[in-house]
């Protein structure tokens, strides 16, 4: 086996949210293939516990403390620099002391950077190849956070926009191959960076259909017998799935318990910001905090929403419902890049009040069990594992060289 180096701005285990679970199933890929060297951050101290998987399946692994306070104070200093935020906020001096270490005593033929924030510590020449999964446009995200803030935060998010697409741009030209995590992704970055397009891939997500299978949670209810719950599932200190529950109960559940009278909203998540701790006073409103197994909640709600004004990429949470046979009412934000169908696998509703309203309620009053049925049908066609990782194995055996005289990582960090 070749030797790889494989850097993530958080650390790939256990996959219990978003990033986690695609930087998870990248590295269990990656370990089947090559000799894998991890360089990565824990920024939960309870994550550190799964280390000695991690030191399983790897030939080394260096994993670095972040604590938040640390890395907000480190992120300041890229108002002086001219970086992005990001940037610095992932910069630790022993990290990249491993990289250079290891580069020195293993024959790495590739190196690849979860997130474009790790890209600042990926060797320049050496002959390796150099692959960034974006995964999404992460620029475009701040772009859309600043309407929703007050200023200083809205000038503050506006510049991260635009000092953040600079840098992403840098970092694709000087990379063999960008990732991005569905074609609707990938062609929205081509547009963003004409210069790296034929560079530029998609490498879509997948769901472990196994583990997420109706028959696999069949008995074990957490709602109450004969409940009509309406479930929302993700990382609940996540500022775009605050904004989506947050709103949801305030303009459109109200109207929805009038109609259907004792319909519950279940907000299943880790970490919840306070605005959504402060939910679960209201009537009609659950909200769990972290749970062992998130698959009951999901599979015995009468349905999962999505009602996301913010996005990118593809949400895991509509993928892991329909996985497990749910009906799924969402945004056109939750439902971009994914291949579902809407009116046939899944229900499409603008997030707005009136049209979010009908949506659920139209549902509610007349369900479609073949909704559900078909929504599995269509993750188990497009969205298995093995098959969209395979794709990533022909990026990394091609030759490397494409690129030639373009700007270096750490030039692209400072803008220049």
């Amino acid at each position: 086996m070749d030797d790889l180096l494989y850097l993530v701005h958080r650390i790939p285990w256990p996959p219990n949210k978003g990033d986690k679970i695609r930087s998870h199933h990248i590295l269990r890929y990656l370990a089947q293939h090559y000799r894998v060297h991890l360089g990565t951050f824990i920024d939960d101290p309870a994550d550190a516990a799964y280390l000695p998987e991690l030191k399983r399946i790897c030939t080394t692994v260096c994993a670095r403390p972040l604590p938040r306070r640390r890395a907000q104070l480190r992120a300041l200093t890229g108002f002086l620099s001219g970086e992005p935020l990001t940037v610095p906020w992932y910069r630790d001096r022993e990290l990249a002391r491993w990289v250079r270490t290891t580069l020195i005593r293993q024959p790495v033929a590739c190196a690849v950077a979860f997130s474009s924030a790790m890209a600042q510590y990926l060797p320049e020449g050496g002959g390796r190849t150099r692959v960034v999964d974006f995964v999404d446009v992460d620029s475009d995200k701040w772009t859309q956070y600043a309407p929703t803030r007050r200023w200083p935060m809205s000038a503050v998010y506006r510049r991260e926009g635009r000092r953040l697409l600079d840098y992403e741009r840098q970092v694709a030209q000087a990379s063999d191959a960008s990732l991005f995590v569905s074609p609707a992704e990938a062609d929205s970055f081509r547009q963003r960076a004409p210069e790296a397009a034929d560079r530029v891939h998609a490498l879509n997500n997948g769901v472990d259909a196994a583990f997420f299978a109706p028959e696999a949670v069949a008995g074990s209810n957490p709602y109450v017998a004969g409940a009509r719950t309406i479930v929302f599932s993700g990382a609940m200190d996540y500022w775009p799935n605050v904004d989506a529950v947050v709103w949801f109960a305030d303009h459109v559940l109200p109207g929805l318990r009038a109609e259907h009278p004792g319909v519950e909203f279940c907000i299943v998540g880790s970490r919840p910001a306070p605005e959504v701790a402060a939910l679960a006073g209201r009537p009609g409103v659950t909200v769990t905090g972290f749970v062992d197994d998130v698959r009951p909640w999901i599979a015995h709600a009468t349905l999962a929403v999505a009602p996301l004004r913010i996005a990118r990429g593809v949400q895991n949470k509509v993928l892991e419902a329909m996985a497990l046979g749910r009906p799924v009412v969402a945004s056109p934000q939750a439902l971009e890049g994914l291949t579902a169908t809407p009116g046939h696998e899944v229900v499409a509703a603008e997030a707005e009040p009136r049209a979010f309203l009908e949506a659920v309620s139209g549902y509610l009053r007349a369900p479609d069990p073949a909704l559900g049925q078909a929504a599995r049908a269509r993750v188990l066609a497009d969205y298995d594992w093995a098959r969209n990782l395979a794709h990533l194995g022909e990026i990394l055996r091609r030759r490397p060289g494409r690129v030639s005289g373009t700007v270096s990582i750490e030039e692209a960090a400072h803008g220049r």
